[in-house]
């Protein structure tokens, strides 16, 4: 079944770094396009971040978070990642990533507190 595991959340201050990564297994990771999607508490899904599955791994950010995060994969490791710079408060969220028909996995925590 298909597995999706992130990692790599964790407390940081306003204008830090962090780097996300999923772990992905049950499916063929590299015929599936990846997103990055977050919750913060008493919002909605946001949709963070999409990674097409094509050689040319086309990339589509949010408004907020273009300039800052990228994403990425490594297919060969059937892995996604995050990576988040410059963050400031309104990025805490939890982060999941997601697969292109919709699963995603537990999550990992991001807090971006002083």
């Amino acid at each position: 079944q298909v597995q999706l595991v992130e990692s790599g959340g964790g407390l940081v201050q306003p204008g830090g770094s962090l780097k996300l990564s999923c772990a992905a297994s049950g499916f063929a990771f590299s015929s599936y396009s990846m997103s990055w999607v977050r919750q913060a508490p008493g919002k909605g899904l946001e949709l963070v971040a999409t990674i097409s599955s094509s050689g040319d791994r086309t990339t589509v950010y949010a408004d907020s978070v273009k300039g800052r995060f990228t994403i990425s994969r490594d297919n060969a490791k059937n892995t996604l990642y995050l990576q988040m710079n410059s963050l400031n408060a309104e990025d805490s969220a939890v982060y999941y990533c997601r697969k292109a028909s919709g699963e995603r996995g537990q999550g990992t925590q991001v807090t971006v507190s002083s």
